[in-house]
C-alpha cells in the first residue's frame, strides 16, 4: 500500500503491521519447548529399595539350578535329565524341602517353548517360586 503524506503536518501514516517481532517471538518459544519437551516426556522417579540384611543363606535355602545347553540337554545338580524325569526328581525335591526355589538358565539359541516345557514341569511338581537367570549386558 502507498503511504500517505499529511499536508498539514508532514507525518506518514502506516498502514501496514510489522509482524517481525512476533514471529521471532513464535519461532523462539516453539525451538524452547522443542528443546525442553523431550526431557520432560521420560522423566522418571527411580527410588531403589532399601535393603535389610537377614541371616546368611544356608545350605538348604539354596535354589535349584536347572540348565539347559545348547545341544538341548537338560542338566539338574550337574547330571543330565530327560525332560519327562525332570517332573519327578523335581517333586522328590519339593518333598524334601516344600519352599524350594527353581532357577532356570537356558543357552540363548535354545527355543522358547523348551524353557516354558521346563517351566511346566516345576509347576506340576508344585514349584511357585520359578526364575529365569540371565547375564548381565557388558
Amino acid at each position: 500500500m502507498a503511504r500517505r503524506r499529511n499536508r498539514r503536518t508532514g507525518l506518514r501514516t502506516i498502514n501496514d503491521i510489522d509482524v517481525t517481532p512476533l514471529m521471532d517471538l513464535t519461532f523462539l518459544l516453539l525451538i524452547v519447548f522443542m528443546i525442553t519437551a523431550p526431557t520432560l516426556e521420560y522423566e522418571t522417579d527411580v527410588s531403589p529399595p532399601s535393603m535389610s540384611t537377614g541371616s546368611p543363606i544356608e545350605e538348604k535355602d539354596e535354589p535349584i539350578m536347572i540348565n539347559l545347553a545348547k545341544d538341548g540337554t537338560i542338566w539338574l545338580h550337574k547330571e543330565a535329565v530327560r525332560l519327562e524325569a525332570l517332573t519327578e526328581r523335581l517333586v522328590l525335591e519339593q518333598s524334601l524341602r516344600p519352599d524350594v526355589k527353581v532357577l532356570i538358565r537356558g543357552d540363548e539359541s535354545r527355543q522358547y517353548g523348551e524353557v516354558i516345557a521346563i517351566m511346566k514341569a516345576a509347576y506340576k511338581a508344585n514349584i511357585t517360586t520359578v526364575s529365569l537367570v540371565t547375564q548381565p549386558e557388558t
